[in-house]
């Protein structure tokens, strides 16, 4: 059994454990299925009333580990049901993972929606974020954050396009084939296989993810995409300086592009120690609401659905985790066992109606909230995958 490079949410969230193979299923839209008959009581009261009637998209969210065997952890089921969420972008797979392992993985998540078809949908068009909507399932957007298991095979695009991949990130930390990550100082800017790769991504309907590129990569892979393109966990450099927050000429020129930023929940978003606060993240998304307008702004959580349970186990896992990452060159800035990559005031599997009640207070009103919840994700995916593409 190949050994699947996962990414930090899963490894935390793992903790032990190992995985089983399991063989690919074919990728059909999931017919309508009713949903389980304890939703209705494990859904709890909405903070944001109109919430339950929302599209919700979580830019970059992780329903469960693809390492995990089968069934899924009830508890991790619970709380995908209880979330209220319609969709998320899911990383399959870590840094580093290879064809072989993408691939296992890939099947993995497509033999979990099988097994729970009551609860999971897996979304390869349009159409499948209503359906889910409707059915009260959670769809699966499948997603890379990584291209290594592409490199320098870009049929390979196509390949995994056709296994169920509807999101592919150009670029992680580090330099790669296509283009340079936000860590590299050179900041090289996108290459000609990059330019390739968005060029046949753009024709296949995959959308372009640019959340951990360079500056450079950042704003040619913008310029060299004739549909929208994503960046969908990000943070804005005017509220904190970071290597992985956006600039806003790159912000406003993705937005002017149909494109879509998702804030995330991270570290990055301050420079400080303390734990994380709600506060910060609304900063971000005020900052991007200015600067690219209402159409043009979500949330990327770059988080798990099911909370953390912040205590010595977790703590030890996560100082491990934060060692490999230093070891590997992939850790940006910021990334420390002392201050955990998570808010607590939105640890919950219900975080997306608490930051939009978060947002209501503040004064953002109920249409713009929605835009950002999931409405613009939504949109923009529908451009990317409705198979045409700008001349």
């Amino acid at each position: 059994m190949p050994n699947i490079p996962i990414s930090r949410r899963q490894l935390l969230a793992r903790l032990a454990g190992s995985a089983a193979a399991v063989a690919i299923v074919p990728i059909l839209p999931g017919p309508g299925a009713a949903p389980p008959s304890d939703v209705a009581e494990l859904a709890p009261a909405s903070l944001w009333p109109p919430y339950p009637g929302t599209i919700v998209i979580d830019g970059l969210a992780e329903p469960f580990d693809t390492g995990s065997g089968l069934p899924l952890d009830e508890a991790v089921k619970r709380a995908c049901r209880r979330s209220g969420l319609t969709a998320v972008n899911f990383t399959v797979v870590g840094p580093g993972a290879g064809f072989e392992e993408t691939v296992a993985a890939i099947a993995r998540v497509q033999r979990a929606a099988q097994s729970d078809s009551a609860l999971f949908r897996l979304v390869l068009g349009p159409g499948d974020i209503g359906a889910a909507k409707r059915e009260r399932r959670l769809g699966l957007i499948l997603g890379f954050q990584t291209t290594e298991m592409i490199g320098s095979e870009l049929a390979r695009i196509e390949t995994f396009r056709n296994l169920g991949v509807r999101i592919m990130q150009m670029t992680y930390n580090q330099r790669n084939l296509w283009g340079d990550g936000c860590l590299e100082p050179g900041n090289a800017g996108l290459s000609r296989a990059g330019r390739d790769a968005v060029e046949r991504m753009n024709a296949l309907g995959v959308a372009v993810d640019l959340s951990h590129s360079g500056q450079k990569t950042t704003a040619d892979a913008i310029a060299a995409s004739r549909k929208p393109v994503l960046i969908s966990h990000t943070g804005c450099n005017a509220v904190y300086r970071h290597p992985r927050n956006k600039d806003d000429a790159d912000l406003r020129a993705m937005a002017d592009r149909g494109g879509v930023v998702g804030i995330y929940l991270m570290p990055f978003l301050d420079g400080g120690t303390g734990e994380l606060t709600p506060e910060m993240l609304y900063a971000h998304v005020e900052h991007a609401l200015q600067i690219c307008g209402p159409d043009h702004v979500g949330i990327g959580s770059d988080q798990g659905i099911e909370p953390i349970s912040d205590g010595p186990e977790y703590r030890a896992a996560l100082r491990k985790e934060v060692e490999d990452r230093r070891r590997r060159g992939v850790s940006a800035p910021g990334e420390s066992p002392d201050r955990p990559p998570f808010i607590p005031a939105l640890n919950s599997e219900r975080r997306m109606d608490r930051i939009a009640e978060g947002l209501s207070r503040r004064g953002q009103p109920d249409s713009v909230i929605a835009k950002v919840l999931g409405e613009n994700f939504q949109r923009c995916l529908g451009e990317v995958w409705d198979g045409s593409v700008k001349s």
